[in-house]
C-alpha cells in the first residue's frame, strides 16, 4: 500500500495561505487603506494565470488557492475598514481622515 500525501500537503498549504492573508489584509488597510484592493486583484489574476500554466497538479492547485484568497481579500479590505471604524483595530494616525 502506497501513501498519498497530496491531500495533506494541499490541506496544510491552504491553511497557511489563508492564514497569511489575514494579517496581509490588516496591514494593507493600515498602511495603504482600502485603495490597496487592486493589489489583491492583480495577485488574484496573476495566480489564476499561473495556475493555468503550471503543469504540476499540486502547485497548480496551490496557485488557485492563492488566487482566490487574493480575490476574497478584496472584500475583506473593505470589511477591515469597517472593523477599524468600530474600533476593533487601530487606525493609522498618519492617514487620519482618509478613507
Amino acid at each position: 500500500m502506497e501513501l498519498n500525501f497530496f491531500g495533506l500537503i494541499i490541506g496544510v498549504a491552504t491553511f497557511l495561505i489563508i492564514g497569511l492573508f489575514h494579517p496581509l489584509v490588516i496591514k494593507a488597510e493600515y498602511y495603504l487603506g482600502v485603495g490597496s484592493w487592486w493589489l489583491f486583484l492583480v495577485g488574484g489574476i496573476v495566480g489564476c494565470a499561473a495556475s493555468l500554466l503550471v503543469a504540476d497538479t499540486v502547485i497548480s492547485i496551490l496557485l488557485g488557492v492563492f488566487a482566490f484568497s487574493s480575490f476574497w481579500s478584496i472584500g475583506e479590505i473593505f470589511e477591515q475598514r469597517k472593523r477599524v471604524e468600530k474600533g476593533w483595530f487601530p487606525a493609522n494616525p498618519k492617514r487620519k481622515g482618509k478613507k
